[in-house]
């Protein structure tokens, strides 16, 4: 299955057209988002055409193909307006035998491990900084941004399929990739 992956959103109507436009060209089947989807929170400036109510809408048309889980800026409310479960910290995807312990990362990362095993992946957002690198002896995946990269990285997302995670912008072009 192809898995288009996101993180950090932050209300961002612009980048959120066109995460659903890239989401589209690249015939994904399902959407995960790892979190801070509508709000921008304190630490960061208001990302290009910030309009949280605009993104609600353009989500809630993909519901049944959303996956997602709780980032820091989530919150009791957000579930109130979005129709697909926001509120999960994590979740397990598995790609060529190996775990994908999916989440935001403000809670689990690679200086507090969740329960995984030697080879398996840790998948985050939250740091906003694009990653696809091997830690040891588990992976590290980081999407990037949407809407807020850090660090000199474009807005991105990523690609999941047949066990390679592959990060690209919105014109397509790969910036990073790495199969487990």
């Amino acid at each position: 299955m192809k898995l288009l992956v996101a993180s950090d959103i932050h209300g961002s109507a612009f980048y959120c057209r066109k995460l659903l436009e890239a989401y589209e060209k690249e015939g994904a089947q399902r959407m995960i988002l790892l979190g801070d989807i509508l709000y921008h929170g304190p630490r960061n400036d208001l990302p290009r055409e910030y309009a949280p109510k605009e993104v609600i809408r353009m989500l809630n048309e993909k519901k049944d193909e959303i996956y997602a889980v709780r980032g820091n800026c989530e919150a009791e409310v957000d579930q109130m307006v979005l129709a697909f479960p926001v509120l999960a910290d994590y979740m397990l995807l598995f790609e060529n035998g190996h775990a994908v312990y999916a989440t935001h990362g403000h809670i689990w990362n690679e200086d507090h491990l969740p329960p995984i095993k030697p080879g398996d992946v840790l998948l985050h957002g939250h740091t906003h900084v694009l990653r696809a690198e091997q830690k040891g002896e588990i992976q590290i995946w980081n999407p990037g941004s949407v809407s807020i990269p850090k660090e000199g990285n474009p807005p991105t997302y990523a690609i999941l399929e047949n066990g390679t995670f592959c990060i690209k912008d919105f014109d397509g072009k790969t910036i990073k990739e790495r199969t487990v």
